[in-house]
């Protein structure tokens, strides 16, 4: 299964400029989709993560895994969050060394969510 790296696109920041009715979060998206995705990850699309006072704000998740939800992000640190985002992709839990996270993920970390728990049936 793929890593999903979810972006919302209905984040604002309180640095965007009023007269701009594009959202920061939609230039988030265009940014690291025109870096592109690396292996095994996929950009998605997301209406709303409920991070207001900390956008733009991102997701990383996958089955089994820890998720992370990451805020304070903007169109310049594309390159750090798609390289957080293969680091991820690379683990089997979800939980990258933390010398090994780009800074923005050290620093801007949200939540961490962990794995949805299975429940085996006798």
């Amino acid at each position: 299964m793929p890593t999903i790296l979810s972006v919302c696109t209905t984040c604002k920041r309180d640095d965007a400029d009023p007269t701009d009715e594009t959202r920061p979060g939609t230039y988030l998206l265009r940014a690291l989709r025109d870096h592109g995705a690396p292996d095994d990850v996929v950009i998605h699309e997301v209406s709303c993560l409920s991070a207001c006072s900390n956008g733009c704000a991102v997701a990383l998740s996958e089955p089994g895994k820890w998720s992370y939800v990451y805020g304070r992000m903007t169109a310049a640190d594309a390159p750090d969050i798609l390289a957080g985002a293969a680091a991820y992709a690379a683990t089997e839990n979800g939980l990258v060394p933390w010398r090994e996270r780009p800074v923005i993920f050290r620093k801007q970390s949200l939540a961490r969510i962990p794995p949805f728990p299975t429940f085996e049936q006798e």
